[in-house]
């Protein structure tokens, strides 16, 4: 239970980067409604290379936003546990997967289980991730703009675009491609 980076990012940063999180959301919102319809539009189109742009635009960002500089993701949001997630996780604390759900997880609306609470019980206040190499899928996998079949998870995108700078400078870049 080391420390590593940030439950999001699956890769390490090296460059800093910063961006208050307040004019983010601003941001997010003011082109929320061009994000929306862009993206309305290439769900029903499904462009051939839509994963390979977003792909070269998720290298792009991360080639200068540090996650451990924000962690916004592990701080405003909760994963979603799946059951793998929680055996893996309560062999790692010596518990039972029950005691894993009772000491820290509930289930949402849509019957999923997540945190409790936020901030992440694991993350540090250096903004670091307590069960990096054990963290749920849906941490490893965030902020989803490097992944196949984008056109499937253009709704999630435009929600994290509040959340993640890396997912709203991508989203403000993939409309400038379409």
């Amino acid at each position: 239970m080391g420390k590593n980076h940030t439950a999001g990012c699956n890769k390490p940063i090296e460059v800093a980067f910063f961006m208050d999180i307040k004019s983010l959301k601003i941001k997010a919102l003011k082109a929320e409604a061009v994000t929306k319809k862009l993206f309305l539009k290439l769900k029903k189109l499904k462009p051939s290379n839509l994963d390979d742009v977003f792909h070269t635009l998720h290298e792009e960002a991360f080639e200068h936003i540090d996650c451990l500089n924000c962690a916004n993701c592990c701080k405003t949001t909760s994963p979603i546990f799946t059951q793998r997630d929680i055996e893996r996780l309560s062999k790692l604390f010596k518990i039972s997967p029950l005691q894993f759900i009772e000491n820290h997880l509930k289930i949402d609306d849509d019957k999923d289980y997540v945190l409790k609470s936020a901030p992440c019980t694991f993350l540090g206040e250096d903004n670091y991730c307590s069960i990096y190499d054990n963290r749920p899928t849906a941490c490893r996998e965030y902020p989803h703009t490097d992944r196949k079949r984008m056109y499937q998870l253009l709704d999630l995108t435009a929600k994290n675009a509040a959340i993640c700078p890396a997912v709203f400078e991508i989203t403000e870049k993939i409309k400038k491609v379409y």
